[in-house]
């Protein structure tokens, strides 16, 4: 099938790669020239693994075109459009500035022709923005309704660092839709993916997206909340206990080949400085955001918020427990990205506990495989944060090491030659064994 997709970020470009490898002819479009200029010439503009080498191998079925008013068109050459456009957070609230300039545009362009063509969302957008919002534009826009083009939503659950992946071997697929049309076209776009397909309306999938990472984001911040509470009692071994609660058969292995596999939802769920990145913090705010405007409590969402935001503060009363006097201490922070395998640094943790050191400790040093450019964009210069690329020198020269970001790398940290009895390792991440130094040194948030 010929697949226009608008929007070359994460979800856009990941999804027009993948569903080029599987053999759609796709054309990714964006309003930015800086990327397709890259894109053109082979070259990714993010970094996700394996995405790299799918594009070389699906160059065949795949090109990018800069949409401009000049040439917009051509998208009426395809039957089935996907807009995968940003939905940032804009006081609390998801930004639908550029969903509406897509439906603008849409709408314009449908106009002029009287062929049917399916309009499907993937940006995560509140429920009923796809029914009523953009639904609404695209028919005053186009003198048209519903049933003379199509219109559907499918959500995307795409884990940055492992995007490829989850798209390709999806757990699930979400198929949200308000015509017959689009509900075949979707069926036809995902015939090759053998998993469990759900077909519901599209402020269902919708919702879907929001309450999936709602929960998740309210089961890691009550695990902090509940690693707090174990860490004040004491003599409390929290990754036990959680290893214990979740071999109940509601979250117990699956059993494959007489192999117990562990259910991916412990990865999410151990003791750590909070989450971030690109989907959590601004899904749950704008769900609690739209639960106050229905004047409905959302003190579960609330606490969810406030719980994370303080997260990091533990470290801050953690440290200063061991340590009275940070002011005379140097810092090495390990890893900046929110997390592995991704240079995406927005709603990063670890830049949260740079700032809550900042002014408290005599210097700070920071290293990331592949995210320090994009850190410097986003943090002030003020900060007088240092940058290395030797990450193994810098821990030699660091009074304190906070392993902020769990890279599989920083595991290696027992094999330097460097003697680490004298120095502090925070492990936010609880990604090292314990046992390589003395007890008394390592600290975790269990």
């Amino acid at each position: 099938m010929r697949i226009a997709i608008i929007g070359t970020g994460y979800v856009g470009l990941v999804s027009g790669i993948c569903f080029a490898s599987k053999g759609h002819s796709v054309t990714c479009f964006d309003s930015s020239v800086k990327p397709i200029s890259l894109l053109k010439d082979g070259i990714i503009p993010i970094y996700e693994n394996g995405l790299n080498d799918l594009l070389i191998e699906s160059k065949e079925n795949i090109s990018f075109e800069v949409l401009r008013v000049s040439n917009e068109h051509v998208l009426l050459n395809f039957n089935v459009i996907l807009v995968a456009v940003g939905t940032p957070s804009l006081n609390g609230k998801a930004d639908l500035s550029q969903i509406e300039s897509v439906a603008i545009m849409l709408g314009r362009l449908i106009k002029q022709s009287n062929k049917f063509i399916s309009i499907i969302l993937r940006s995560t957008v509140l429920p009923g923005t796809t029914d009523t919002f953009f639904k609404k534009i695209i028919e005053k826009k186009s003198d048209k309704k519903l049933g003379e083009f199509g219109l559907g939503m499918n959500p995307e659950f795409l884990r940055e660092g492992n995007a490829v992946e989850d798209f390709l071997e999806a757990d699930r697929i979400v198929i949200g839709y308000e015509d017959e049309t689009t509900l075949n076209i979707l069926r036809e776009i995902y015939a090759s993916w053998n998993c469990e397909k759900i077909e519901l309306n599209s402020r269902s999938a919708e919702m879907m997206k929001y309450v999936n990472n709602t929960i998740l984001a309210t089961l890691i911040s009550s695990v902090n909340e509940y690693a707090n509470i174990a860490s004040k009692i004491g003599d409390i071994d929290f990754k036990k206990v959680m290893k214990g609660i979740y071999l109940d058969k509601r979250w117990s292995p699956s059993v494959k080949n007489q192999k117990k596999i562990f259910p991916k939802i412990l990865d999410y769920l151990k003791p750590g400085p909070g989450y971030g990145g690109s989907c959590f913090p601004k899904d749950v705010t704008a769900l609690s955001t739209l639960s106050k405007e229905l004047s409905i409590p959302s003190k579960i969402i609330d606490a969810v918020i406030s719980v994370n935001d303080e997260q990091p503060k533990q470290l801050l009363k953690i440290l200063k427990k061991k340590i009275n006097n940070l002011s005379d201490k140097s810092v090495l922070v390990l890893g900046l990205s929110f997390k592995p395998d991704t240079d995406d640094v927005r709603e990063s943790i670890s830049l949260k506990i740079i700032n809550l050191l900042y002014n408290k400790v005599s210097s700070l040093t920071a290293h990331d495989p592949i995210a320090i450019e994009n850190t410097k964009k986003s943090i002030k210069s003020s900060l007088g944060i240092r940058f290395v690329n030797d990450w193994e020198t810098a821990v030699a020269n660091a009074d304190i090491i906070i392993i902020a970001t769990n890279w599989s790398i920083y595991k290696s940290i027992d094999k330097l030659g460097t003697s680490l009895s004298d120095k502090i390792i925070f492990d936010t991440r609880s990604l090292l064994d314990s046992n390589i130094i003395s007890n008394e040194n390592y600290l975790t948030f269990n």
